[in-house]
């Protein structure tokens, strides 16, 4: 990839190859050169409301065409994109615009434009989210004009300001899993060795068709719009994540490759098996997060390989189980360090280095200096390496539970409770406890009716007694993260309406197995 810039990328494709198709949303297809004139018209439109070299733009917009040729636009003109995730409300919408300092934005609709002006952005342009064409509603007042009309009318030739890689491309805000997000200042550079690296590890040719079903406002469906662009391949958008409709999508148009993560891979698992699984063009899929004890049976399921991948919005991507490692499959590994980073463990956390890396936290020095140290960056992810250098996560290190005298990972207990048929999904924090300082309490999403004490028992039976959860919560739906991870800060700290399981073995005339002795008996915390 010889390009230095993204809109230099855009550029040099169109230059070579610009009848290829990229952008396909429905009925909508945009091939390289036409993405490439609405990107020249979108960032003369933006030129001419006052959009410098540096201005942070805000994007909140559905999934389209809009918001890539958006984001190339910013990119053009050597703006600074601030992606924002259009299910945001005034207290985390305030905060973006409030952080970011954005003063302008592109939306994708009249609701989007309304809640950035309210948040503080001083003017807001509207695009068609399908295809970056006339906006359907433009709110009257002041503050907002119609992007794509006035993109129409624009020259396309554009007059390109000198960018390198190093020049900021993005701040984009982390998914938040403790509180407020904070913006990862991400380079031109940043995103062309990203989709470089996925590209070679994927194999990609040109005969391949990747998708993306994540929010554009989250790294992956931008980085898979770079990793198309250069491949000279299309890149499927989906409106958003169905686990009813993926794999249709997925066949009528003809994918090879995605990726997905989270909670993703076991919606789609669940889903009645169909006659018709296997037949796809898919050659594999990246995903991240997989439950290791449902691995093998995704793999049998769909007859492809899935394949473990590792990366923050920090570090782009990391690690990655080569796609002949058959071993790896219900290993839980999750990958070798990719060419050009390095990964070791530093008292018990996983630390990387290596291009592409953020350049810090937008305003948050303080923040940086405790993330990046010496040129290595501190996931916050506790793993293990095995005797093939391949890396296993334990957990994270602000997700211990300290119970006693015993460090509980969160993740092993939830782990082991989706491993129940019922359950959906299971997020497990820490409560306070007079006696121990913390105790485990677990909320669980389930498919059908299930008594609480099946599932402790269930638990019981798999983990030590001292990581039983004490208490159990059930509820319809997590609150998610833009990349599809369960949002534990906003779930009730307290016990609330939790099952007390203590209580319940109390009832039921048993010993409370969340006071028994543990490691050889010697009791735990007191």
């Amino acid at each position: 990839m010889s390009a230095a810039s993204l809109g230099g990328l855009l550029r040099e494709r169109a230059a070579t190859a610009p009848d290829r198709p990229l952008l396909r949303f429905g009925s909508v297809t945009l091939t390289v050169g036409r993405v490439a004139d609405r990107v020249g018209r979108l960032a003369n439109v933006l030129r001419a409301h006052g959009v410098e070299r540096g201005d942070r733009v805000a994007v909140m917009a559905p999934n389209g065409a809009a918001f890539p040729v958006a984001w190339l636009a910013i990119a053009s003109l050597g703006a600074v994109a601030v992606p924002v995730n259009i299910g945001y409300r005034s207290t985390d919408l305030a905060h973006v615009i409030g952080d970011s300092g954005a003063r302008a934005a592109l939306a994708g609709g009249a609701d989007a434009a309304t809640a950035l002006l309210r948040a503080g952005v001083e003017r807001v342009g509207l695009l068609d989210p399908a295809d970056a064409g006339p906006a359907p509603d433009v709110p009257a007042g002041p503050g907002t004009f119609d992007a794509g009309t006035e993109l129409a009318g624009a020259p396309a030739a554009f007059d390109p300001p000198d960018l390198g890689p190093d020049d900021v491309a993005n701040i984009q805000y982390t998914s938040g899993t403790t509180g407020f997000p904070k913006g990862c200042v991400l380079t031109h550079g940043y995103w062309l060795r990203t989709a470089e690296i996925v590209r070679g590890m994927l194999g990609v040719t040109e005969t391949d068709v990747d998708l993306t079903a994540q929010p554009f406002s989250y790294m992956d469906p931008q980085w898979n719009t770079v990793l198309c662009l250069s491949a000279g391949i299309p890149l499927v958008i989906l409106p958003r994540f169905s686990a009813s409709t993926f794999w249709k999508s997925v066949r009528e148009h003809g994918v090879t490759f995605f990726y997905v993560l989270g909670t993703m891979p076991v919606f789609l698992l669940r889903q009645p098996p169909d006659p018709a699984d296997r037949e796809h063009d898919v050659r594999i899929v990246l995903c991240s997060g997989i439950v290791p004890e449902l691995h093998a049976s995704m793999e049998e399921r769909w007859g492809v390989p899935w394949r473990e991948a590792y990366g923050m919005t920090e570090t782009g991507a990391d690690l990655f189980v080569p796609m002949d490692d058959t071993s790896s499959v219900g290993s839980g590994a999750i990958g070798v360090p990719v060419p050009g980073k390095e990964a070791r463990i530093v008292d018990g956390e996983l630390v990387v280095r290596g291009e592409p890396m953020m350049r810090g936290y937008w305003n948050d020095p303080a923040a940086t200096a405790e993330r990046i140290r010496d040129g290595w960056l501190y996931t916050g992810d506790l793993a293990r390496r095995d005797d093939r250098g391949r890396f296993h996560l334990v957990g994270r290190r602000k997700d211990m539970i300290r119970r006693g005298g015993e460090n509980i990972a969160a993740a092993e207990v939830e782990a082991v409770l989706v491993r129940h048929p019922a359950v959906r999904a299971a997020a497990v924090v820490a409560v306070h406890d007079d006696l121990r300082g913390e105790e485990v309490k677990a909320f669980v999403q389930v498919g059908r009716p299930t008594d609480p004490a099946e599932l402790i028992a269930f638990v019981r039976e798999r983990l030590a007694p001292f990581k039983v959860p004490r208490f159990l919560e059930y509820v319809d739906e997590f609150p998610m993260t833009p990349s599809e991870r369960i949002a534990k800060h906003l779930l009730p700290t307290g016990r609330g309406a939790a099952h007390d399981m203590r209580a319940h073995d109390m009832r039921a005339g048993e010993a409370a197995p969340h006071d028994g002795p543990a490691n050889g008996g010697n009791p735990v915390g007191l």
